[in-house]
C-alpha cells in the first residue's frame, strides 16, 4: 500500500526526465514536467487555493533538478493547504529580496511616504517622522526590520520613558506603524515588538509640565494692557473672556456666533476624548463688545484673520506675552479662570469644568444628564468678566 503511495507522489524518475518525450509527465501530488518542442522543459506545481486552481512556475530543466522540483512543490503546497496564494507569496518575497535594504531607516522612508496623503500639516511640517528622526533612528536606523525586537525598542527609549514622555509614546507609536508597513511588504517582522517594549519600560514616572498661568489676580492688570484695536489683541482678550482654547478661538467663524452664544464645532474640541458634541460657550457682554470690535478684521468669515492668508498664529499670541518678558503662556488663561472659578466663586464643581469643556462623568452619565450648564455658566461669565475687565456691579 505504501508502495503505491510513493508511486502515486514520485512517479518520474532522474533517468526518465532526462529524456522525457515532448508532453506533460505528472510526478504526482500536482507537480508536472512540460517538455517543449525545441527540447527546452519546464517544473510546474498545480495546487488549488479557496477552490481555485492555480499554477506556478518551479523553474527549467535542468537548472531545477527532479529531487529540487519536488522540494519546492512540498514547500508551495504547504503555503497552499494554509489558505495562501503560493504564487502572490511567492511575489511578496520576491518584492522584499529586491530591496537590498530593509533597514529601519528606509523602511520608515517608506512607511512615511504611504501616508503623507492622510498626514495634512503633519506630513510638511515632519512632525510625524521627527520623534524616529530625532530618538530611534540615530541608534536603530541600520537595522533591518526583521531583525528588530521589544528589547532593541526598550533600550532606545529608555532615556526617555521617564522624562520626555510624551515623545517616547509618540516614537512607540510611530515604529508600530512602520512595523505594520513592513509586514504589509510581505516582511517577516514582529508585529507585537511595541508592546512588548512598552511592558518592559514599564509605567512612566513622567510628570506633565504645566503651561505657566498668570494667578486671577493678576488677570485684571494684563487685560487693561491690551488696549490695541489689533487681532492679537483683540483675541487674547476673548481667549480670557471665555477660557477657550487657542485654536477653536483662532478659527472662530462668525457664523458660529448665536446671539451671546459662541457654537464650536464638535470636531474642534481638542481634548475632549470620546465627545463629538458641539460646545456651547456663553459670551459675556464684554466679550460681544470684542467680537465687535474685532468685526472690521473679519476676512472669509473668520474673525481673527492675519494679514496673509488664514487665521493668527498660536505663535503670535505666546510671541506677544513673551516679548513682555511675562512667563505665563495664552493656554494659561484657563487655569487662571478654574482657580478663580474655585477661589472666588461657590461654583459646583461639575459647572466649573463645563466652563472650560472639561469632561467630569462617563458618556452614560452625561446621556442622561441632558444639561451643559449654560444658564449657570452665563452667569459665571459675566461676573469674570466684570472681573477681568475693571466693572462692578
Amino acid at each position: 500500500m505504501s508502495m503505491v503511495h510513493m508511486r502515486a507522489r514520485n512517479r518520474l524518475s532522474a533517468t526518465f526526465v532526462k529524456t522525457a518525450p515532448v508532453g506533460k509527465h505528472c510526478d504526482g501530488a500536482g507537480l508536472w514536467l512540460v517538455k517543449r518542442e525545441d527540447g527546452g522543459a519546464q517544473w510546474v506545481l498545480r495546487t488549488t487555493v479557496h477552490g481555485r486552481r492555480r499554477e506556478m512556475g518551479l523553474g527549467g530543466y535542468p537548472d531545477v533538478s527532479l529531487a529540487h522540483a519536488r522540494e519546492a512543490g512540498d514547500r508551495w503546497r504547504a503555503v497552499a493547504k494554509s489558505g495562501r496564494d503560493p504564487v502572490k507569496e511567492r511575489e511578496k518575497e520576491a518584492k522584499a529580496a529586491r530591496r537590498e535594504d530593509i533597514s529601519l531607516s528606509v523602511i520608515t522612508q517608506d512607511a512615511f511616504e504611504a501616508r503623507m496623503a492622510e498626514l495634512k500639516g503633519d506630513g510638511k511640517a515632519g512632525r510625524w517622522m521627527s520623534p524616529l528622526e530625532n530618538h530611534v533612528l540615530p541608534k536603530l536606523g541600520k537595522v533591518p526590520v526583521t531583525d528588530l525586537d521589544q528589547r532593541d525598542i526598550r533600550d532606545t527609549l529608555a532615556p526617555l520613558w521617564h522624562t520626555k514622555a510624551e515623545t517616547a509614546r509618540k516614537a512607540l507609536n510611530r515604529l508600530s506603524i512602520v512595523l505594520r508597513h513592513a509586514a504589509a511588504l510581505g516582511l517577516d517582522v514582529d508585529l507585537q515588538a511595541t508592546e512588548k517594549a512598552k511592558a518592559l519600560l514599564g509605567k512612566s514616572r513622567h510628570v506633565a509640565k504645566h503651561i505657566p498661568a498668570m494667578p486671577w489676580q493678576d488677570v485684571p492688570d494684563f487685560y487693561a494692557s491690551l488696549s490695541e484695536q489689533t487681532p492679537s489683541h483683540l483675541a487674547l482678550r476673548l481667549l480670557i473672556l471665555t477660557g477657550a482654547r487657542s485654536a477653536p478661538l483662532r478659527t472662530l467663524h462668525l457664523d458660529q456666533i448665536d446671539g451671546d452664544v459662541w457654537t464650536i464645532p464638535g470636531e474642534a474640541m481638542k481634548g475632549r476624548k470620546g465627545a463629538t458634541e458641539d460646545f456651547r460657550v456663553p459670551l459675556s457682554s464684554e466679550a460681544l463688545h470684542v467680537i465687535d470690535a474685532a468685526r472690521p478684521f473679519a476676512r472669509n468669515g473668520f474673525l481673527f484673520a492675519n494679514s496673509r492668508k488664514g487665521v493668527i498664529s498660536d505663535m503670535t499670541l505666546s510671541q506677544l506675552m513673551k516679548r513682555r518678558e511675562l512667563q505665563a503662556r495664552p493656554h494659561g488663561f484657563r487655569t487662571s479662570l478654574r482657580t478663580w472659578l474655585a477661589e472666588a466663586t461657590d461654583a459646583p464643581h461639575e459647572v466649573a469644568e463645563a466652563m472650560l469643556a472639561h469632561l467630569t462623568d462617563s458618556n452614560v452619565v452625561r446621556a442622561y444628564r441632558r444639561t451643559d450648564y449654560l444658564d449657570q455658566r452665563r452667569e459665571l461669565a459675566e461676573r469674570w468678566a466684570n472681573h477681568v475687565s475693571g466693572s462692578c456691579k
